[in-house]
C-alpha cells in the first residue's frame, strides 16, 4: 500500500513540477516574509522598521501569488501590513483600504485555516481594540484569546491582548499577571521581537494600576 502511494505521489510530482515548485518557493518566500516581520518589530530605527516591514509586504505578496491556498503566506503579508499601520505604536485607521486589506488577509488567512493560532490571537486582538462599528467584539475577543492560550499556553500575544482587557474592566491583579507571564516566556525563549510591545504593555498596566489604588 505504502510503495502504491509513493508511485502515485511521484507520477503527481512528474506531471505538476511546477505546482510543487510554486509550493516550495511560496514556503521560501514566506519564511522570508515573516524573517523581516520580526526583523522589523526588533529594530528600533522607524526608517529601518518600515524597511523592513515594506520588504516583508513584498515578499508576502509574492509567496500568496505562487500559492493562494497558503494561510501562512497570507498571515505573513497580514503581519507586514499590520506593522506598518501601527509603525508609530497604535493602530492607524486612517487608510481605511489600507485597513481593509490587512483584515481581508487576516480573514482569508483563517478561512483557509481556522485553527491558525497566531491568526486567531490577532484576530481576538482585534476584536477587543476595534470600536462596535468596525466590528469589534469585546466578548468574543476574551473568548477567543482564552482559548488560545488553552491551545497554545506559551502565546505572548495572546497574554498581552487579555492583559490590556482586563486592566480596562479593573481587573488589575489578573492583567499584571497575565504581563508578568508574557515577559517570563519572552526571557526564557529569547523572543527579542515581543520584547518592545511587552514593556510598553507592562508600564501602562502599572500606572493605571497604581491609579485605580
Amino acid at each position: 500500500m505504502k510503495r502504491a502511494f509513493l508511485i502515485l505521489l511521484g507520477c503527481w510530482v512528474l506531471a505538476n513540477p511546477e505546482s510543487l515548485l510554486a509550493q516550495q518557493s511560496s514556503r521560501s518566500l514566506t519564511q522570508d516574509a515573516m524573517t523581516e516581520c520580526h526583523n522589523g518589530r526588533v529594530d528600533r530605527d522607524r526608517a529601518s522598521r518600515v524597511g523592513h516591514f515594506e520588504k516583508g509586504q513584498a515578499l508576502g505578496e509574492q509567496a500568496v501569488a505562487l500559492d493562494d491556498r497558503s494561510a501562512d503566506a497570507h498571515f505573513a503579508l497580514f503581519c507586514n501590513l499590520g506593522e506598518l499601520m501601527r509603525i508609530d505604536g497604535e493602530l492607524s485607521l486612517t487608510s481605511v483600504m489600507g485597513f481593509r486589506r490587512m483584515m481581508n488577509e487576516l480573514d482569508r488567512t483563517l478561512g483557509i485555516a481556522p485553527d491558525h493560532l497566531d491568526a486567531m490571537s490577532a484576530k481576538g486582538a482585534f476584536l477587543l481594540r476595534l470600536p462596535s462599528l468596525l466590528g469589534g467584539n469585546r466578548e468574543k475577543g476574551e473568548k477567543l484569546l482564552q482559548y488560545v492560550l488553552l491551545k497554545s499556553p506559551q502565546s505572548v500575544n495572546a497574554r498581552l491582548s487579555l492583559a490590556k482587557s482586563y486592566c480596562a474592566d479593573g481587573r488589575h491583579s489578573e492583567a499584571l499577571s497575565l504581563a508578568s507571564e508574557a515577559l517570563d516566556l519572552i526571557q526564557t525563549h529569547q523572543w527579542d521581537d515581543f520584547t518592545p510591545e511587552a514593556e510598553k504593555v507592562w508600564a501602562q498596566l502599572h500606572a493605571n494600576a497604581g491609579k485605580a489604588n
